[in-house]
């Protein structure tokens, strides 16, 4: 049964019954995207402007003033997805070749909501240093790289190592994207339910790539306290078994010093935010506090589905289209990279991702309610509300370089 799931029936063409009738393999033929010319070449005067000898004038200008690649090149408007397929979505680690159309997908959600060009790069090594390297050599190409679908911990290392080295943003999506939007929806959420940031104590279920960087933006943004909780329970300072990342992570969370379970994390807790999977049980959940907050992100199967969780939260948010509050984020990359390369900013600061979130939650602050505290990627505000802001923050934290 297995190799069949996997190979289905195959026509003498060699097309599939779920080629056929699947319409995601239908639209995903041929790949998702390709490159177009922004200038004509109709005759000889147009190839000698667009290629030799023209381009010969342009090269030797910016081998003088390398600043102008910039004026004369793709480079401020184009941004390298680069994976090496070790995280995707749902699907795990899954190889380079099997990541490409998510990478593609990804390349295509920055230009139709951020007018931004990407370029999907899969990458065939998964040691730290070659990836390091490859991406680094690579760069010239390119206003900013955005890391996608790297397995933690590698991932944090990559990012950081990489941005000591370029002087262009570098952004792990699957990190940062995933907090700016789930701060801007909590900071509504708060808002909705009478309390601030600084009243609530969140619990986080997963200490990867998403989960770490949730509870930093938290902590920034000046929640009261935020529990993070991995596999074994609540990371804690007094564990023997945590990584360098949990370890600094336990340095600046669980101000309380909690020790044990989930569910004892989750007695008396203002806000749940599940970037796990599994499945946490309703009687923990019924521990939660009054008019609790509940961001269950885990897709297809969220942590706590919403039937169960609206019987015992206020706001409910998932990461699934098919719910309201959806967490997406489609709200956050294609808006912060657009206002990045808008300056030239050489990085993407806490300060930057901040503005996103708090420009993303202004977006539907008079139009709050249960089911609106996030507005809808479709929503035509976001990406110009995002931009502006990250690059006012970029030009304020003295990043931007015009």
């Amino acid at each position: 049964m297995a190799a069949e799931i996997v190979n289905p029936r195959s026509d003498s063409d060699g097309t599939t019954d779920e080629e056929l009738f699947d319409p995601a393999f239908a639209l995903h033929r041929g790949g998702k995207m390709a490159i177009q010319a922004t200038v004509p070449v109709r005759n000889r005067d147009d190839l000698s402007l667009a290629y030799t000898p023209g381009v010969a004038k342009v090269c030797s200008a910016i081998a003088e003033q390398p600043e102008l690649v910039h004026d004369y090149t793709w480079k401020s408007q184009v941004v390298a997805v680069v994976t090496d397929g070790s995280a995707v979505l749902g699907l795990g680690d899954i190889g380079p070749e099997a990541s490409l159309p998510v990478m593609e997908g990804k390349a295509i959600l920055f230009k139709q909501f951020g007018g931004v060009d990407a370029v999907p790069i899969a990458l065939d090594c998964r040691d730290v240093d070659d990836i390091i390297d490859t991406v680094a050599r690579l760069a010239p190409s390119f206003g900013g790289i955005n890391l996608e679908d790297i397995s933690a911990p590698r991932c944090f290392e990559i990012e950081r190592r990489l941005q000591e080295r370029l002087d262009i943003p570098i952004f792990h999506d699957d990190q940062h994207g995933t907090a700016v939007v789930t701060l801007a929806a909590l900071r509504n959420a708060s808002k909705l339910t009478g309390r601030t940031l600084g009243q609530l104590r969140a619990v986080i279920s997963g200490a990867g790539a998403a989960g770490v960087a949730i509870a930093k933006i938290l902590v920034e943004a000046g929640i009261g306290d935020v529990v993070v909780c991995d596999r074994k329970g609540i990371v804690s300072a007094g564990r023997d078994d945590l990584t360098d990342v949990k370890r600094d992570l336990a340095s600046y969370t669980n101000k309380a010093g909690l020790a044990g379970s989930l569910e004892k994390a989750l007695d008396g807790a203002d806000v749940f935010i599940g970037v796990s999977g599994g499945t946490v049980p309703e009687s923990a959940v019924a521990t939660m506090a009054k008019d609790a907050m509940i961001f269950a992100m885990a897709n297809p199967n969220p942590e706590i589905h919403p039937d169960v969780a609206h019987k015992y939260a206020a706001v409910v948010a998932t990461g699934r289209s098919d719910f309201p509050n959806q967490i997406n984020n489609v709200l956050a990359f294609p808006g912060i990279f657009a206002g990045a390369l808008q300056v030239r900013a050489s990085r993407i600061t806490e300060g930057m991702k901040l503005a996103a979130a708090e420009a993303l939650a202004a977006v539907v602050a008079d139009e709050l309610s249960a089911d609106c505290v996030i507005p809808s990627p479709f929503d035509e505000r976001v990406a110009p509300a995002v931009t502006a802001a990250v690059a006012a923050a970029a030009r304020a934290e003295g990043v931007a370089r015009r």
